[in-house]
């Protein structure tokens, strides 16, 4: 694993989940969150030693509290659904769920990275870049989504918060089908993460809040729209045979950008935005 690509994936392990976890909105997931380090920390340490015993076992550590984390999406589903019924399942809610499940997938390519074994066929070096895509295509994605449509609750919204877990479906699917609908997915996806973008710049960055909040809502949908576009010429690319970036490049571009100028920026974002709201909560 290259040092970029593991630089990507402890931001993601140690700073993006856990704070993503907080900004849910779910009680339930508040142990999980508070365990995370004794989970990440590991993960993070298999990151850098040589693959082999020490390290998988490292990484199975952080697998067992990713799938922790996802054995948390079929109890809420299922409490949501006899509840409040389907209506109340989607959109929001369903991109929640996804976000819950998509660390496992990056911590199973994980585990079998780091053994150097391949896995349904396919190399290390897509296990690699799988596990930082999970995290942030997958994890931060799902997420923004879903808060994004709390806020802008329109049809716009509602649409990102579905096409998003869609898209991110679709593309681990074109993991085992083919190139075509790698690329199916990749279009879905980032006709979301475009309506993200946008909603996010139209609907959020305005009203009252300060100037740094709206810098980080700006930047994160500024980077968006490129990295974004990165994605979509890489499976387009690789579906036609026409000219795309390569892996390295994709890592430097598309895969920094959405680790720090849309994942990052985003979380910090919100995280303020709630505060705001919790205060503004206790002072009512």
């Amino acid at each position: 694993m290259s040092v970029l690509v593991g630089l990507i994936v402890m931001l993601g392990m140690l700073v993006v989940v856990p704070a993503g976890l907080r900004l849910a909105g779910a009680p339930e997931l508040d142990r999980i969150r508070r365990l995370w380090p004794l989970f990440a920390v590991p993960g993070a340490v298999a990151l850098w030693l040589p693959r082999g015993g020490p390290a998988t076992a490292l990484a199975v550590c952080y697998a067992l509290g990713a799938v922790l984390l996802a054995l948390h999406a079929p109890p809420r589903l299922l409490r949501t659904l006899m509840t409040s019924g389907v209506r109340a399942a989607a959109p929001a809610e369903i991109a929640l769920l996804t976000a819950l499940v998509t660390p496992s997938i990056a911590a199973t390519a994980l585990v079998a990275e780091r053994s150097g074994h391949t896995l349904f066929g396919f190399g290390l070096g897509i296990l690699a870049l799988t596990v930082p895509h999970f995290h942030f295509a997958g994890f931060a994605a799902a997420l923004v989504s879903g808060l994004v449509c709390r806020i802008a609750d329109s049809p716009a919204g509602r649409f990102a918060a579905l096409s998003v877990p869609l898209g991110t479906l679709l593309v681990l699917i074109g993991y085992f089908v083919g190139d075509w609908a790698e690329l199916a997915g990749a279009v879905v996806l980032t006709a979301g993460m475009w309506t993200v973008a946008l909603l996010t710049w139209r609907s959020i960055r305005g009203g009252r809040q300060d100037r740094i909040t709206r810098l980080l809502l700006a930047t994160s949908s500024a980077v968006l729209v490129a990295t974004m576009a990165l994605a979509l010429s890489w499976a387009l690319g690789e579906a036609t045979g026409l000219p795309h970036p390569t892996p390295t490049w994709m890592a430097a571009t598309h895969g920094l950008g959405n680790a720090l100028g849309f994942a990052l920026c985003s979380v910090l974002a919100w995280q303020r935005l709630q505060n705001r709201t919790d205060h503004e909560g206790r002072t009512a």
